[in-house]
């Protein structure tokens, strides 16, 4: 060896700058509520708020059009990472706004649920850019453990806690599939980079029974975290037990996370192996859209009968995966990206309509609306229009799109499959509006939230309808980054 070679190079730390910032910034307000108490909470909200603020700052600071490695090949900025990560920091700063008041009215707003959220979008960040199985796997388990306490923030609600034992059971089993998924295929590969992985795949048999046997594990383990069929047993009673504002974070910005996890592994790790795991995603695929769609027309409980709307959305965001094509992906990104902008408006809903001693989680909970609320009514009936598939909203061209890349790769069938429990999905949430719009109101307590809350989800609204109205700005985002 040179005497002049140093011993240790120390990594880039740029590409990496929204993580650091967003975890040394987490830091910092730790510190900063251990002194605050509940009458200052907004402090602990403030700061939390700049915190997001600040780590997008850093994201667009080392953002560009090239792909960066770092910290060993472990780690990839690039533009899809970019767009990701601002899409998630956006998102978590709308689940602040929606939720402030409801944690509030509830004694809630401690310093927990912030600092739970914001450690959790660090794990979405990592999950973002992880280039390493091992990475993917210590973002993965960020993410689970911040929801997995979560879940359980209100600690006097039997049914939170019971909801919260569940998750953290099925959620450390599947994150025991995912890693001994991984050690299979580290075996059958010698490798844990996904570009490595992907020349190994290649090269190897893919009907190998031990290739296909860490695949399936794999594919367990994402599956449970994307709530599909039949992985999904946890979903229902998560998104109805847990605080609505943690339900709005599961069903919001931890869908961005389960959707970069599947890309990393399924496209870029083992996109070679498509032959092999296309069959298990069609599986998966249909039988998301039969059960979410079917079992959500029996419901009665609104935030139900949204986590079996999830699994159905699942099901068309597995479609696009399964065409194969980098229009099948760049479709796949769009419906996840439209579906949590949908799914932010709709659980934003119930913590407008929500008060002390009110959850407003009920579908009756929502007759009358238009007589106490035209503007509200309005918005709700723009999402639920938009998560049918009505042109032109937003939910119609997500659909289209997916639907169009299962044509393309000679998946046809499948498409008409999904079109027939998109009719079938049709009659829940068509149910929604005429209860709003057709029933008189059992509730004629005026909504009272505040001005920021209003204008959030007003605009929240307006987006729905806006990219549904001028579609090309989003699809041309998602073509750039995939392309």
């Amino acid at each position: 060896m040179n005497a002049d070679t140093p011993l240790f190079l120390p990594p880039d730390f740029a590409p990496a700058a929204g993580e650091i910032t967003l975890l040394t910034l987490t830091c910092v307000v730790l510190i900063v509520d251990l002194f605050v108490d509940d009458r200052r909470r907004w402090i602990t909200y403030s700061a939390s708020m700049l915190t997001l603020a600040l780590t997008a700052a850093a994201v667009v600071a080392v953002a560009g059009d090239n792909t960066v490695f770092t910290f060993n090949d472990t780690f990839v900025l690039d533009p899809l990472s970019t767009v990701l990560k601002l899409f998630t920091l956006a998102i978590v700063g709308l689940v602040f706004v929606y939720s402030r008041e409801y944690l509030q009215t509830r004694g809630l707003e401690r310093g927990e649920f912030y600092l739970l959220s914001l450690f959790a979008t660090l794990g979405i960040l990592v999950l973002i850019s992880a280039y390493n199985m091992l990475t993917l796997y210590l973002g993965l388990e960020l993410l689970s453990l911040s929801l997995y306490a979560m879940v359980a923030i209100n600690r006097n609600d039997a049914v939170s806690a019971e909801s919260a034992m569940k998750y953290f059971v099925l959620g450390a089993i599947a994150s025991g599939c995912f890693l001994f998924g991984v050690s299979i295929i580290y075996g059958a590969t010698g490798a844990l980079g996904l570009d490595e992985i992907a020349t190994a795949a290649a090269q190897v048999d893919t009907m190998s029974i031990h290739v296909l046997f860490g695949l399936s594990f794999i594919l367990v383990g994402i599956a449970f975290k994307f709530g599909a069929v039949p992985f999904h047993m946890w979903v229902p009673d998560v998104y109805q037990g847990a605080p609505t504002p943690v339900t709005l974070f599961i069903g919001s910005a931890a869908k961005v996370a389960s959707f970069a996890l599947l890309l990393r592994v399924v496209v870029e790790g083992l996109g070679a192996m498509h032959a092999s795991w296309g069959g298990m995603l069609i599986v998966l695929s249909i039988l998301s859209m039969a059960v979410g769609n079917i079992v959500a027309i029996a419901q009665t409980n609104l935030k139900r009968m949204l986590a079996y709307s999830t699994i159905s959305h699942v099901g068309f965001i597995l479609m696009g995966f399964l065409a194969g094509s980098v229009r099948g992906v760049e479709a796949a990104l769009y419906y996840t990206l439209a579906y949590v902008i949908m799914a932010a408006a709709a659980f934003g809903m119930i913590l407008l309509l929500s008060r002390r001693g009110f959850e407003a989680d009920q579908l009756d909970d929502l007759k009358g609306l238009n007589a106490r609320s035209p503007w509200f009514a309005g918005v709700m009936l723009i999402v639920m229009f938009s998560m049918t598939g009505v042109p032109p909203l937003l939910g119609f061209y997500a659909k289209l799109a997916v639907l169009g890349a299962a044509v393309e790769a000679g998946l046809t069938w499948l498409a008409v499959v999904g079109v027939i429990f998109s009719v079938i999905g049709a009659f829940y949430y068509l149910r929604v509006v005429k209860l709003m719009y057709f029933d008189e109101p059992e509730d004629l307590a005026p909504i009272a939230a505040r001005t920021e809350m209003r204008l959030a989800l007003s605009l929240n609204g307006v987006l729905v309808l806006a990219l549904g109205i001028f579609p090309n700005g989003l699809i041309s985002i998602c073509n750039q980054v995939i392309s």
